[in-house]
């Protein structure tokens, strides 16, 4: 079973995350794969619109946690496993930098669940239209990591002060208070979230291309700078907490479903 989906309507793509029975956690070869879905999106000349939603009841549970069970035992960054970590790290990142500066709109359909990385996803989007029932968080810290590249698209939406707020906290928030926060659109009932998406869609296809292509590319233009700066320390931050005790014992913790014992 392909890890994407990818179909099209008219002008219209949507990306479909397909890994249901994990909630659609970002596996490495979902990460792959939805890079490439992207780049392609990005340069086929008939869409014009690009729609990500997730199969199945979840949008996206964020990284696959069994996935980097394997690298528990790390202790040096020249390590075989410590080099497929940062390129975990890296492709991630990618993911998030290449749906913010997508030249063609993007719209998240966030049908159920977006937590850590996936609420990362769904609210870089230029827009993100949620059912009452999602759920978004930043619950990195609940599970031993830092909430790094995830935090630099986060704080820029809603500055630092509410970042903060919920990057400390871990909790998950309803899709209303997401709304409030501005990190949603829009919120839809079950029955309509895909119909309020083909409508937004319908009327994004109606401006000229170009335009769209030239205000995402100026807005992004004006954050270049300090996006690479933060990125680039972000990364290095996700490496550097990912060898630590806190991680390990988080992603045991998690995946045995018990409560973790932090060093500390």
């Amino acid at each position: 079973m392909s890890p994407i989906l990818v179909s099209d309507a008219g002008p219209i793509r949507t990306i479909t995350l397909n890994r249901p029975e994990s909630r659609n956690a970002l596996s490495p070869t979902m990460q792959f794969a939805l890079i490439d879905a992207l780049d392609a999106a990005a340069t086929t000349s008939s869409v014009r619109v690009v729609v990500l939603t997730g199969a199945g009841s979840s949008f996206c549970a964020g990284l696959d946690l069994s996935a980097l069970k394997r690298v528990e035992t790390l202790q040096v960054t020249s390590s075989p496993e410590a080099m497929e970590l940062a390129d975990n790290t890296h492709r991630f990142s990618r993911i998030l930098r290449t749906i913010y500066e997508l030249p063609k709109p993007t719209i998240a359909a966030v049908n159920g669940h977006a937590i850590a990385g996936g609420t990362g996803i769904a609210t870089v989007c230029d827009f993100t239209i949620a059912v009452p029932e999602a759920k978004f968080g930043y619950t990195e810290v609940k599970i031993g990591f830092v909430p790094a590249v995830v935090s630099v698209y986060l704080a820029m939406q809603v500055g630092e002060r509410r970042a903060r707020e919920l990057l400390l906290t871990g909790r998950l928030f309803s899709a209303e208070y997401a709304h409030h926060l501005g990190l949603v659109t829009e919120v839809a009932q079950p029955a309509d979230l895909m119909t309020r998406v083909q409508a937004l869609a319908e009327t994004l296809i109606t401006n000229s291309p170009t335009s769209l292509r030239d205000t995402k590319a100026l807005l992004a233009d004006q954050h270049r700078e300090w996006l690479d700066r933060s990125i680039e320390m972000s990364l290095a931050a996700s490496l550097e907490s990912r060898k630590t005790p806190d991680f390990l014992e988080g992603i045991s913790a998690f995946l045995e479903k018990r409560k973790p014992k932090w060093s500390e």
